[in-house]
């Protein structure tokens, strides 16, 4: 990692940090806000984390990238593009607002992923090494810039999702690969049990199926790969055939939640009603929820608009179908935003807790009410 104890930008943050702990002061580690909505209410005193900005290091030849936290990420994804590479996992940008949208530390603390997840992987898996200012203003290096640095307990991984409730995320060094040379779309029309069906019967075949969406009785698939492996395969499915453009908005959209589904959920949201995200095993039959429903990654990932104040049925269909239920965005999370813990789970949450931030004072609250 390259941020040295000598920047200036980094000493603003850590005397934020010392301040705060000396006064007893929550922060809210905060970069573009571009998922201020995401997880517990905000608590505490705004730590805009975008004064430590820039990428720090880029070897295309080693597939390995470092940036600093507050780096745009439209930024970083520009960079890799001039040299034919990307973020696989397709961090999502959600809506940019005027503070510039997201940011490179605010993709790691969320962990969010876009259409590809189920076939490359999230963002812990593209992780190497993290540099994180915790909660005695202290600056601590994790991992490296290669694999092979990652030996016994991968705290960088352990960041991936954790919504700054550790630390500060300083820097980090993710694995890249190259842009696929060759893309198609292709839709069909089908209804949710049939899609399911195929999409299993689809997953155990030697075909290049990057990304999957099921809405409206439309199954969407996306193809990647080397050229002949895309043409034998869309030969092979058939279906009808998406220009490409069109296709970029598509999936661009449903990444961003920008796409027609997720533009009338968040109207939803504003109605007053609960917007879910369900992570189920791919093989899971359709979970027969009053709602609307879209599907992802398979059938692994599955959202649902519906009625405010039905979280136990939802949680409880999830969990019968082997997974778990996340409320993803609603005017009321009385009910919890993120699966209860278990006793022997929220032991070991809360001793991490004490670990890294000792006084409590980032993002309390931020993934469970009480930690």
């Amino acid at each position: 990692m390259t941020t040295t104890l000598e920047d200036p930008s980094l000493q603003i943050l850590i005397a934020r940090v010392q301040a705060a702990r000396a006064n007893n002061t929550p922060l809210c580690i905060r970069g573009g806000g571009t998922k201020d909505f995401y997880g517990e209410s905000r608590r505490g005193e705004v730590l805009d984390t975008r004064v430590l900005a820039g990428i720090s290091s880029h070897q295309p030849s080693e597939l390995v990238v470092t940036a600093r936290c507050g780096t745009s990420l439209a930024e970083l994804e520009a960079v890799l593009a001039e040299k034919g590479q990307c973020l696989p996992f397709e961090p999502p940008h959600f809506a940019g607002d005027e503070s510039g949208g997201s940011t490179v530390g605010g993709m790691v603390a969320a962990g969010l992923a876009g259409p590809s997840r189920a076939q490359v992987g999230s963002v812990r898996d593209y992780l190497l090494g993290v540099t994180l200012l915790n909660g005695a203003g202290e600056v601590l290096n994790f991992g490296g810039q290669v694999i092979k640095n990652v030996a016994g307990y991968d705290v960088s991984r352990l960041l991936a999702g954790s919504l700054g409730t550790l630390g500060v995320i300083l820097e980090v060094s993710l694995k890249v690969l190259p842009c696929a040379p060759a893309t198609a779309t292709l839709c069909f029309r089908m209804n949710e049990a049939a899609a399911l069906k195929q999409l299993n019967l689809w997953g155990g075949q030697p075909l290049p199926i990057d990304a999957s969406s099921w809405w409206n009785d439309t199954l969407v698939l996306r193809l990647r790969g080397a050229y002949a492996a895309v043409e034998a395969a869309t030969l092979k499915l058939g279906g009808e055939a998406v220009p490409p453009t069109e296709a970029g908005v598509f999936w661009a959209g449903l990444r961003d939640h920008r796409d027609e589904f997720f533009v009338a959920a968040h109207a939803a949201v504003d109605a007053g009603r609960d917007l879910w995200r369900m992570s189920v095993p791919q093989t899971a039959a359709p979970l027969k929820l009053p709602g609307e429903s879209l599907l992802e990654w398979g059938g692994a990932q599955r959202w649902l608009v519906c009625e405010a104040g039905r979280s136990d049925a939802v949680r409880a269909a999830a969990a019968t179908a082997g997974g778990h239920a996340t409320l993803f965005r609603s005017q009321d999370k009385s009910a919890g935003v993120f699966t209860p813990l278990t006793e022997p789970l929220d032991a070991v949450h809360r001793e991490m807790k004490r670990s890294f931030d000792p006084d409590g004072i980032f993002n309390p609250g931020r993934m469970y009410p009480t930690l």
